[in-house]
């Protein structure tokens, strides 16, 4: 069984895929982004890192290659162990290629290093496109064509005809806008007392007085923030056994609630629901360590 090709399906719906007793691939988004030097463009794509820490059996792996190969979840299990036994037997002489996701070896102090793949974007939004290199833009300069002196006239006074000419558009151009002004400013006027006659008839028709007024209400609108990442708590068959089992997570002091079906038809409920990704899988990790070790993220596209 190849397992990297199950994780490369995954993580274009998850962000955080755990291999049990190994490590989870987490992705993060990064925007699109310009090398200056190569003016090379690069479209919005996920990050794939390691953690050699995430290594709790969340379900999530299993349960995929169980309904992909029409297999029972145990065999799937099965199944993820003997590659994970198999790459921590090959890790100890060379490095890991796994297609796709990148390359894993070990440092001197036998800490894993994960190499991610450029090759392969797994964010879904950015299907189809690609980096592109733009060609330089190069401006010429055109010269600058010498001004050509205008031969001046003069008319029998002793006067350039030029002159004359500009001193009559300057007395046109002053007489316009003197005019201009003042014809704005009658028809603003006008257009004042209109209004303000209006409003006086307004008043007098309509000026009543409250002897004894509402007092003010003031409302405050808090805005609903997006929560995507939920640590799934278990899935139920029966609606009734999800209600009592949030009744039973809210006694020992968690936010639960039921997030509806999953794509087996089973009503799923999480202990706690987050905006933030990092805060959802430290909280998952506390929770594996002291709650449940079956827990698991979650992540719920927002439409």
């Amino acid at each position: 069984m190849n397992l990297a090709n199950y994780i490369n399906d995954l993580l274009y719906r998850y962000d955080c895929v755990i291999v049990p007793d190994f490590g989870g691939f987490v992705t993060n988004r990064i925007g699109a982004k310009l090398h200056r030097n190569t003016h090379t463009f690069y479209p919005p794509t996920k990050q794939i890192t390691f953690n050699s820490h995430l290594q709790h059996n969340d379900g999530l792996l299993a349960n995929y290659i169980a309904s992909t190969e029409n297999i029972s979840f145990e065999k799937a299990s099965t199944a993820i162990s003997l590659s994970v036994i198999k790459w921590q037997n090959e890790i100890q002489t060379k490095a890991i290629s796994l297609k796709n996701l990148g390359t894993i070896s070990l440092n001197e102090t036998q800490q894993i290093v994960f190499e991610p793949s450029k090759e392969v974007n797994f964010l879904t939004e950015s299907f189809g496109l690609s980096t592109f290199e733009s060609s330089t833009i190069k401006r010429h300069k055109k010269p600058v064509k010498p001004l050509i002196p205008v031969a001046k006239t003069k008319d029998k006074k002793g006067i350039p005809t030029f002159i004359k000419y500009a001193a009559t558009a300057a007395i046109l151009l002053t007489l316009g806008v003197a005019g201009y002004k003042g014809y704005q400013q009658n028809k603003q006027q006008e257009v004042l007392a209109s209004q303000q006659e209006a409003l006086d008839k307004k008043i007098q028709s309509a000026t009543f007085v409250i002897s004894n007024p509402l007092p003010t209400i003031e409302l405050n609108v808090a805005k609903e923030i997006a929560k995507p990442y939920h640590i799934i708590a278990g899935a139920f068959q029966f609606p009734e056994n999800a209600a009592k089992k949030v009744a039973q997570l809210k006694a020992k002091g968690f936010d639960a609630k039921i997030i509806g079906l999953n794509k087996w038809g089973l009503t799923q409920v999480t202990y706690n629901s987050y905006a933030d990704k990092n805060k959802a899988i430290n909280r998952l990790n506390k929770i594996k360590r002291t709650v449940s070790k079956d827990a698991w993220l979650f992540v719920k596209t927002l439409k």
